[in-house]
């Protein structure tokens, strides 16, 4: 039904929609919260959405469900998608970023606005996959069940976060203990050798999820124990320190990729990238805040 309805555009906009599903969205997303808004909100969305991408790789791993054009080679896609379009179609991780993220942030937010805005991402992204023929019916409906499931019951968790550190523990710990457990299941469980380059790509992207894991667990504790960065500032500071900051990270991210790939095996480079990466974003650029601070007392 959604490809006969397809016009130019539709397919830009539909396109656009579905980039906040992406990475670099759900990055941007959190730690804008994180350095401006409320630390453990960020805590929060970050542990729905490492979670929500770890279970989301094990489960194409285990169906091993082929994208709908190879399922029917009748059917067309908007080709501008296929690129993004890797690895296999259930479920969709475009769609349980963005239900995730979306969904725990509307959790969070009190004003009306807000929640609008989550609620319609939470309904166009999902629409913007099968619109652009990537994803099937049944592979964003099961990731948007997870991605909510995940939401609900991290939630209470976050709700307790700010009572002390053993409670912002019990809140990051899930997603680095899942990523352990899915890197384990990926080595020992008996894949066809069809899908070999498939289990490579889980397998690095769950090596991410865990570093980043691992990282934003470290960043918790630091913290809640010395740290104490403070999110205030006042508004030209806040542009100011979320422009610099993300350039930071996303050349952190970039660079260290170059640097790692001359003489770390692949996996261990990626998760030893994303936790430097996720280190310097939680820990090394709030010590700057205080210079933010300042200006706002003055």
């Amino acid at each position: 039904m959604l490809e006969g309805i397809r016009n130019p555009l539709l397919d830009a906009f539909f396109s656009a929609i579905t980039y906040l599903g992406d990475e670099a969205a759900f990055i941007v997303m959190v730690l804008i919260l994180f350095w401006c808004v409320d630390k453990t909100t960020g805590y929060y969305l970050s542990a729905v959405g490492f979670c929500g991408a770890v279970s989301n790789l094990a489960l194409k791993m285990t169906f091993r469900v082929p994208r709908p054009w190879v399922l029917d080679p009748a059917f067309t896609i908007v080709e501008s998608a296929r690129e993004a379009a890797t690895g296999y179609s259930f479920p969709s991780g475009h769609t349980q970023n963005a239900v995730g993220i979306y969904g725990a942030l509307a959790l969070t937010r009190k004003q009306t606005w807000a929640k609008l805005l989550c609620l319609c991402a939470i309904v166009f992204v999902p629409i913007s996959r099968m619109y652009l023929g990537v994803h099937t019916p049944a592979d964003v409906g099961v990731s948007f069940v997870l991605a909510i499931v995940l939401a609900l019951i991290l939630y209470p968790l976050y709700r307790r976060a700010d009572r002390g550190l053993c409670e912002l523990i019990v809140l990051l710990t899930p997603a680095l203990a899942l990523g352990i457990a899915c890197l384990v299941y990926f080595a020992l469980a008996d894949f066809p050798a069809e899908a070999a380059d498939h289990l490579a790509h889980a397998s690095e992207n769950v090596w991410k999820m865990t570093g980043a894991a691992a990282a934003m667990l470290l960043t918790g504790i630091v913290d809640r124990c010395w740290l104490h960065f403070e999110t205030r500032a006042p508004w030209y500071a806040q542009i100011l320190k979320t422009v610099l900051g993300l350039a930071l990270v996303m050349g952190l991210k970039a660079g260290l990729k170059v640097v790692f790939a001359s003489f770390l095996p692949q996996t261990l480079a990626d998760f030893v990238r994303y936790f430097l990466t996720v280190t310097a974003a939680g820990i090394f650029w709030p010590m700057t805040f205080k210079f933010w601070r300042k200006k706002q007392e003055r």
